[in-house]
């Protein structure tokens, strides 16, 4: 198969903040172009570990708006929830069939989301085989993903050649990319580790859906050094550095053109531009999302994907069905 088909599955825990849309979110937009984007909200991947059923369902609707607000067509991509797609469980069965217990076992993401856990659940256990069947049902030619990830997708190309030898051509082989960061974006507080929604210290992170009059006062109050120089230099200035990083990502310049830009100023007026710049995006991102999430369109999105998404699948899951000798209805 010719087409580029790129898989993502997208988490629906946690509050994304401007670190994940510069890092990742906008750049899910760009690529629109090329081939089939396909975008699926892995909420069965979720309870894998407990969640609060209320959560996850406002969650679930708050990351599938958040994917519009920053770009994604639903025309030209595909964007469902992984649930509405019976597809997936039900090939996640099948290649479970293909895979062994000594696989599965080593997968190092298991091995840390159950340590000093007293209940871990099959499903945690199972995780890759459902994430195989994820891209193996739409013939996907690409998966980026993190390198926390790339175990599991090493996996799906395992048992995807496993059934192929025994049954013939079935699946496509999907590469693994790591996909280039956007940029790099450190916590307010602490600009040697990554903004992080874990983040003990929550005025060192900037939500997407936060209140920018509480962010502007975060970025105000960033950690900078003693000295006077906006200059971008992330050993002898992170926090400067740091912060002209998240500016002129926003704003679309160059970080020289930003240090340019800032030359002369001190500290207080530099922290100015930024905290302007930032709730101007905030603003701008914030009225495309709450349109987009308080209207009855976003679930006609979903069911228009879902439909769709069967659509594909359902070809893929009827075709395995067949190799593995099931009987037609």
């Amino acid at each position: 198969m010719d087409k580029r088909v790129v898989f993502s599955g997208i988490q629906p825990s946690g509050d994304l903040h401007i670190g994940n849309y510069i890092g990742a979110v906008r750049q899910w937009a760009k690529g629109q172009d090329a081939g089939l984007n396909i975008f699926c909200v892995v909420d069965m991947h979720a309870i894998t570990i407990p969640q609060d059923p209320k959560t996850l369902a406002q969650k679930t609707k708050e990351i599938s708006a958040i994917i519009l607000a920053a770009g994604v067509d639903p025309e030209k991509s595909l964007l469902f929830v992984q649930s509405h797609n019976p597809d997936h469980a039900n090939l996640g069965w099948v290649l479970n069939c293909y895979l062994s217990m000594g696989q599965m076992g080593r997968m190092i993401q298991y091995k840390e989301k159950s340590e000093g856990k007293g209940f871990v659940s099959v499903g945690l256990f199972d995780y890759p085989a459902l994430m195989a069947a994820d891209i193996l049902l739409y013939d996907t030619t690409e998966v980026p993903v993190g390198e926390d990830q790339k175990q599991h997708v090493e996996l799906t190309r395992d048992v995807a050649e496993r059934f192929n030898a025994k049954y013939g051509e079935t699946f496509v082989l999907p590469e693994l990319k790591i996909p280039k960061v956007g940029g790099r974006v450190m916590g307010l507080t602490d600009p040697s580790k990554k903004m992080s929604k874990s983040d003990s210290n929550s005025n060192g992170v900037v939500g997407l859906l936060e209140d920018p009059g509480s962010v502007r006062k975060k970025i105000m109050a960033a950690v900078t050094d003693s000295g006077s120089e906006v200059k971008y230099d992330w050993d002898k200035k992170p926090g400067i550095s740091n912060l002209l990083e998240i500016y002129s990502q926003l704003a679309g310049v160059s970080v020289s053109e930003s240090e340019t830009r800032f030359a002369g100023l001190n500290y207080g007026q530099f922290k100015t531009a930024v905290a302007d710049e930032v709730e101007r995006f905030l603003t701008n991102f914030q009225k495309k999302y709450y349109e987009i999430a308080d209207s009855e369109k976003l679930d006609e999105i979903l069911r228009n994907g879902a439909e769709r998404s069967y659509e594909m699948s359902h070809k893929k899951l009827l075709e395995v069905y067949d190799r593995v000798g099931f009987v037609k209805p």
